[in-house]
């Protein structure tokens, strides 16, 4: 990024007689006075204030390149590079966007400003994705991450851009479970209020279908507990929100009722069957939640009824449901009893709270009968 031989007072009044609109010119003014008292700090927020404003947009190169390069070295850097990401949107087009950000991380290359090199590296990676670069992304991100993991803390900006950008890739590879990891990461690095109602809405709708459909994903307490899926109530996603509480459930009625929603999205239609089978392991491990800890035999007979398999189908159900980590235990074969000594955890909805109220009820009432029966067995007979 060569800069123009201009002496920087007279650009910045050219900027701000000549282009800048009449909200944004007073800035200049500001720009002008900090740069020549060299109040770098305060020059800095100015210049975020000034970029954060749409209006600032043809701008924003011009102004990069010509005055901000002029002090670089003099603020912060992970600042400088939220200059150069404000400045590099305005780039005509992606390849454009990438050599602009590629000389922006290589000026934040140094070792007082690693954080600083990390967000301008996972901000490359994001602009390969857009380009389709899959490869050249993973490498991106993969040296972020290694320096990243050298940290003992970062600035959460530098986090939530490497977890959002992880998240686009996994997202593009379709590789679900990752991305569901990824994004959630991110959604706790940011202050969701931040997202517009669009972007809250796109973040909880691929998060909806990676949980569903992520092979490892059988828990999806964390995303039922987070606010960012009640923006999808009242959209045309709401039934993925239901369809969520009924996995969790393991509510087969409330499943097949939400069937008739699949055709709206293909890649759930496409996995059907997939999703038929996760949602009867989740009937399974509620069938056993349900039940005290001390009558946990359940005979195939009783597991046919609550997971509606076929009777050949009930072994391998749960030896998948043991495999997966859902539940642990033992089948017997020949008794054809499958006795659970523990159950995956989960977020409870009410009536699975009621349930567990009347399963310790009646612990307490088996704990105080024991406790009368042992009474009356050591009374000492009277002489």
């Amino acid at each position: 990024m060569e800069l123009d031989k201009i002496p920087i007072p007279t650009f910045l009044a050219q900027q701000r007689d000549e282009v800048a609109p009449p909200e944004l010119q007073p800035l200049f003014l500001d720009f002008e006075e900090f740069w020549e008292r060299k109040l770098w700090h305060q020059l800095t927020e100015a210049l975020l204030q000034f970029y954060n404003n749409p209006a600032s947009g043809p701008q924003r190169i011009p102004i990069y390149k010509n005055f901000v390069l002029s002090f670089a070295a003099k603020i912060n850097q992970l600042k400088l590079v939220s200059l150069g990401l404000a400045a590099a949107s305005q780039c005509k087009d992606y390849q454009e966007a990438l050599e602009f950000m590629t000389d922006v991380a290589a000026k934040v290359n140094q070792p007082a400003s690693r954080d600083a090199y990390v967000y301008a590296t996972v901000e490359t990676a994001r602009i390969k994705l857009y380009l389709g670069d899959l490869e050249g992304a993973r490498k991106a991100l993969d040296e972020a991450e290694k320096i990243l993991d050298r940290f003992d803390s970062v600035e959460p900006v530098v986090n939530a851009s490497f977890y959002r950008v992880n998240a686009d890739y996994y997202h593009t590879k379709q590789e679900f479970a990752s991305y569901y990891k990824n994004a959630l990461l991110y959604l706790a690095c940011i202050n969701i209020a931040d997202l517009t109602p669009a972007e809250q809405q796109e973040q909880a709708f691929n998060l909806s279908i990676a949980a569903l459909l992520g092979d490892s994903i059988y828990n999806f307490g964390e995303l039922l507990l987070h606010p960012i899926l009640d923006s999808l109530k009242g959209t045309d996603h709401d039934w993925l929100r239901e369809l969520l509480f009924a996995f969790n459930a393991g509510d087969l009625n409330k499943f097949n009722a939400l069937v008739v929603h699949f055709p709206k999205q293909p890649v759930l239609e496409k996995q059907t069957s997939f999703l038929r089978e996760k949602i009867i392991l989740s009937a399974l491990t509620e069938a056993v939640f349900r039940r005290p800890p001390h009558d946990r035999a359940m005979s195939f007979q009783t597991i046919l009824q609550e997971t509606r398999v076929f009777p050949e189908e009930v072994e391998y159900m749960l030896m998948k449901a043991l495999s997966l980590g859902l539940i642990r235990g033992s089948i017997d074969q020949v008794a054809e009893v499958a006795r659970i000594s523990w159950v995956q955890p989960k977020v409870l909805d009410r009536n699975q709270v009621e349930s567990m109220r009347r399963n310790l009820q009646e612990w307490d009432t088996s704990v105080n009968k024991l406790g009368l029966w042992m009474e009356s067995k050591l009374e000492i007979p009277e002489v």
